[in-house]
């Protein structure tokens, strides 16, 4: 099947020539009939396989002209380098078509996005905590959407974006088509579809850890942090095959880090995205990486999942990942649009059971590689990868009783006293017979004349 076998239009179809797209994908040939009939649908596809196409073309498809101010279609995302690159997709394939598209996220002035948004919008693309406040500030009306697209959404749930999410739907329409697409199928996932679907249309291309079958995975098993900074290093200095290359790592603190050690060797090759960076550093980033001004860039999971960068010529996780699905995410980067790519992980003694999980998960091994007589072993461990040290002859630390020594004894009978509650003053009259208020006084005079 070609696109020209699709009920598409000739500005669509334009657009997709201009691009170079001939032939769907198979989650753009499926989804494409179910999208068109207005059902609620659920996409369960691999990172790479076209999902943002999927969605978008039928729905321009039926999208008419309009000059209605509030947007007819809401694009939901998780990070802001979404938004920015699922804006520019729609861009590309609405080149013929007259539309237009906004996209919105935190971290920038709010009020340059009131203004864009009180312009008028078609579709509206957008992170949704600052969807959110959009709407709560009046400023954008959600009266008129007719389709939600929630792209990511199991990323959404990972970062806590799930309040948010049910807050947008109880302003949202109740006569809508819902539309998500997700790499993996979870719990949350699911319970989600459940809550906000009604009777949707499921599409599954590939089982969650199937691999694509144009990635080749390869491994090396290495005993800690600095070695693999050498192997990177042996790896990288190969300029001709190593391109484009993507390297994965799984926390800030280990990402700068990395990109410190590589920088003396890399100066002028190499860049970094994490959620410390600032937006306009983060995007001229991606920005550099993908125009092939920087060879090399140094990722966490978060802020690449869902980018799409052209021809990564390979991928490479530093760390293995303790989730098999973010494994995935990851490899997923390279070998897009069906081309070839290369994948490597690093794994170290204490990663061998993630490794274990990752390839139960694709149902087939990683082939391992032993590791080049250039690259040296390096005794040096990160702060993370010291053993930790007990003291045992701290002064400082108290001891659990069951260690305790000859020294030690029980409390005192005088310090041993168990407070029963109840009140205070009352246990003082008891004791001293001094009466604390005048009530108790006068009470007490009469009781000294009874007496006599």
């Amino acid at each position: 099947m070609i696109f020209r076998d699709l009920n598409l239009s000739t500005q669509l179809i334009n657009a997709l020539d201009d691009l170079g797209f001939a032939t769907p994908t198979p989650i753009q040939e499926q989804a494409f009939s179910v999208v068109m009939s207005g059902r609620d649908v659920v996409g369960i596809a691999q990172t790479g396989t076209g999902k943002t196409y999927a969605y978008m073309l039928p729905i321009l498809r039926m999208l008419k002209y309009s000059k209605q101010e509030n947007p007819r279609v809401l694009v939901l995302v998780p990070t802001r380098e979404l938004v920015v690159q699922v804006v520019d997709e729609i861009e590309k394939l609405s080149t013929y078509i007259n539309v237009r598209i906004a996209g919105v996220y935190g971290g920038t002035n709010i009020n340059t996005q009131k203004q864009a948004v009180a312009a008028g919008l078609d579709i509206i693309v957008a992170t949704p905590g600052r969807l959110y406040d959009l709407a709560v500030s009046r400023v954008l009306q959600l009266k008129s959407i007719q389709k939600v697209v929630i792209d990511e959404v199991d990323v959404m749930l990972d970062l806590g974006f799930r309040h948010q999410l049910m807050n947008i739907f109880d302003i949202l329409p109740q006569q809508r088509q819902n539309i998500m697409f997700s790499a993996t199928m979870t719990e949350e996932v699911d319970q989600m579809i459940t809550e906000t679907f009604i009777k949707p249309e499921k599409i599954s291309v590939a089982k969650s850890g199937t691999p694509l079958e144009n990635i080749k995975q390869y491994g090396y098993k290495v005993p800690n942090f600095y070695t693999k900074v050498n192997l990177l290093k042996h790896l990288l200095s190969d300029k001709e095959n190593f391109h484009k290359t993507l390297i994965f790592v799984g926390y800030k603190k280990i990402a700068d880090r990395l990109f410190e050690k590589l920088q003396d060797s890399y100066a002028d090759e190499i860049c970094i995205i994490h959620s410390n960076k600032t937006q306009n550093y983060r995007l001229r980033s991606i920005e550099q990486f993908r125009k092939g001004e920087n060879r090399i860039l140094i990722a966490t999971d978060v802020m690449a999942r869902g980018l799409d960068i052209e021809h990564v010529s390979q991928v490479i996780n530093l760390d293995t990942p303790d989730y098999p699905e973010n494994y995935m995410h990851r490899i997923g980067r390279t070998g897009r649009a069906e081309r070839e790519g290369v994948s490597y992980v690093l794994t170290t003694e204490k990663e061998l059971d993630a490794l274990a999980s990752i390839e139960n998960l694709m149902d087939m091994e990683i082939e391992q590689l032993e590791l080049p007589d250039a690259v040296e072993i390096s005794e040096l461990l990160t702060p993370e990868e010291q053993p930790i040290v007990k003291e045992i002859n701290n002064p400082h630390k108290r001891p659990n009783d069951e260690d305790a020594g000859a020294a030690f004894h029980e409390k005192s009978a005088k310090n041993s006293k168990v407070n029963l509650g109840g009140s205070y003053s009352r246990e003082i009259k008891k004791k001293y017979k001094k009466p604390k208020t005048r009530g108790d006084k006068t009470y007490n005079l009469k009781n000294k004349k009874k007496k006599r």
